[in-house]
């Protein structure tokens, strides 16, 4: 069962706007070339796989309407089951060119939407899709949150500062720098729920997030600490150091995608 706004993003995808293609590239872009340089071997080069990935968005808008998520296939393996195809063509155009000759295009063949099949989605690729929502995420809240306050989220998960070096490099107390770190760990979960629930699109995608160590809806201690607004703060922690190592590793990711 998809959730509501993940129905309305493929309502938005296949309306043609713009602003939704935008978001999907923007998140699954990086993942997608890498996935090409990958399969590509050293037979093409960065500006192959980058003429390829704007490729496969464009066949992608012309066959979004096909996708069935209710076939068992994530999105994302839909995504690069037509890198794969626009890679394919590439590859036999070239193998045709160097035989004097021309070949039409293959046709996109969709049996593998059933769960049983596979496109080469392993491990890797699926942790780098997931990677991206929250980085997603993260961007999100980077751009609406006030800048001394995501500063302090930053320095204190992302960058691994202790709290008092944090305080006196911003300039306030202790006290002030955990309130702080609440309130932006608060929005990023919020955040993380909607990204997720957007561009997830089978339950084991929705499951990812407390896989990967990410409550996104921590548990209360006890009736009271609802209204004091007190959480686990043992999950609090696993949280921070979860965002913190997939941060890290997205980093990496993205200085391999040049």
């Amino acid at each position: 069962m998809l959730s509501n706004m993940t129905t309305s993003f493929v309502a938005r995808l296949r309306a043609n706007d713009e602003a939704a293609w935008f978001e999907l590239w923007e998140i699954f872009g990086p993942v997608v070339r890498a996935q090409l340089t990958k399969w590509g071997r050293g037979r093409i080069g960065v500006e192959t796989v980058r003429d390829l990935s704007q490729e496969t968005l464009a066949a992608l808008s012309t066959s979004i309407d096909r996708y069935d998520p209710t076939r068992g296939a994530r999105f994302s393996t839909w995504l690069l089951a037509i890198a794969k195809h626009v890679l394919g063509d590439e590859i036999d155009r070239r193998m045709a060119l160097k035989r004097g000759g021309g070949k039409a295009n293959a046709e996109f063949d969709e049996a593998w939407m059933s769960k049983a099949s596979t496109v080469g989605a392993d491990e890797q690729y699926e942790a780098a899709v997931f990677r991206a929502k929250v980085s997603a995420a993260i961007k999100m809240v980077e751009r609406e949150s006030e800048f001394t306050e995501f500063s302090i989220y930053r320095m204190r998960v992302l960058d691994g500062m202790s709290g008092k070096d944090v305080a006196e490099s911003v300039g306030v107390s202790e006290p002030t720098v955990s309130r702080r770190l609440t309130k932006i760990r608060g929005v990023l979960r919020a955040r993380l729920r909607e990204v997720i629930s957007t561009y997830s699109f089978t339950p084991e995608e929705i499951a990812e997030a407390e896989r990967n160590g990410l409550s996104l809806t921590p548990n209360l201690e006890d009736g009271g600490a609802a209204a004091s607004g007190d959480t686990d703060r043992a999950g609090d922690v696993m949280f921070d150091d979860a965002i913190a190592e997939i941060y890290h590793r997205q980093l990496e990711y993205d200085a391999a995608d040049g």
